[in-house]
């Protein structure tokens, strides 16, 4: 029993291990191969080329958008084209400024750190930085009490790459020191159908065309929850037994996963419906929200809201939040005439 024990974790730390590898198929390598977002890899392009060029390291940049846009893979794709190593970490991640520290004294020149949720750096921290971005050093304090004395600590020239879903929340003195500076949008319907067509090449499934569009059309504008319909839209059709995925394959699958034509999901639903039916639709307070659907504030501000406001079902007033009328004519409810 012990060893069947052992062989059955041991199977599952393989198979964690080949699947974790497998996720990252999925990630473009370089700029050709990245779907969507035209802008930034034309202008990231010219930037890397010319960095290359002056055989300097490239500047800092600063990727911001909604969850799910490919902040991180593009990071991935930036230090491949620039053909450097790169350091990966989150704002929450380093507590202290000795985790800092320890983060830039493993780069080489040219290296990248890639910071995800930068927002969330503590303050000591940031601060810190702000000289190892703008001059390549840093100053820290070896010893305690008497014996503590001042240490200059110079670095090799890098590129910082910090990604944020808030990036009103970067305080003035962190966010100037990114000479690069991009937003992320949300990705077309042509865009995401090309990415579901590469990402069920990867998976060695046939997808067929009104499948794929019709997957695009409900993914929110965003690769990540496109792989992810994708990968369970699989799992149906293969139980079902068929050879590929279908429109009608694609339709029943979402509908057991409740989600609608337009890509929301049960949760968007119960926050429009909850703001309709006990605040007459609005202006109320995202705390308020938050309370009576039981999601966290951020939760909403990040996921859920965006996508919202985007297709035109939410507005923010000084008030609140509203739902418009295109929602309630989504919902199949009357719009209220004042």
């Amino acid at each position: 029993m012990a060893d069947r024990d052992e062989h059955e974790l041991v199977s599952g730390k393989a198979t964690g291990k080949a699947e974790s590898a497998f996720e990252l198929t999925l990630r473009p390598q370089n700029l050709a191969d990245y779907i969507g977002q035209t802008k930034i890899k034309h202008e990231l392009n010219i930037y890397i080329k010319a960095a290359k060029e002056r055989e300097e390291a490239l500047d800092h940049v600063l990727l911001y958008g909604p969850p799910g846009l490919g902040k991180t893979t593009l990071a991935m794709v930036i230090t491949n084209e620039l053909g450097v190593n790169i350091k990966t970490t989150s704002g929450p991640a380093i507590e202290k400024p000795g985790d800092l520290v320890a983060l830039l004294n493993e780069l080489k020149p040219g290296d990248v750190l890639f910071i995800d949720e930068i927002h969330r750096l503590p303050k000591v921290v940031e601060e810190m930085l702000y000289s190892a971005m703008e001059d390549y050093y840093i100053d820290i304090v070896i010893g305690e009490g008497p014996t503590a004395h001042p240490v200059h600590f110079p670095l090799p020239p890098f590129t910082l790459i910090g990604a944020t879903t808030r990036a009103g929340m970067l305080s003035a003195p962190l966010r100037d020191r990114f000479g690069i500076v991009e937003h992320m949008s949300y990705y077309n319907q042509d865009e995401l159908t090309r990415i579901i067509f590469r990402s069920a090449g990867i998976f060695q499934t046939k997808i067929e065309d009104e499948g794929a569009h019709e997957l695009a059309l409900r993914s929110r504008g965003t690769p990540r929850i496109a792989n992810r319909l994708l990968k369970r839209v699989r799992d149906f059709a293969q139980v079902a037994g068929k050879g590929s995925i279908d429109l009608a394959s694609v339709r029943q699958a979402l509908k057991l996963l409740q989600i609608d034509d337009q890509g929301l999901d049960e949760i968007d639903r119960k926050l429009l419906l909850t703001m309709i039916n006990y605040y007459h639709g609005g202006p109320v307070g995202l705390k308020t929200i938050a309370a009576n659907i039981g999601e966290e504030k951020s939760t909403i501000e990040e996921m859920y809201e965006p996508y919202l406001l985007q297709i035109g079902y939410l507005t923010r007033t000084a008030r609140g939040r509203m739902v418009t009328e295109a929602a309630y004519k989504h919902l199949g409810l009357e719009y209220p005439t004042k």
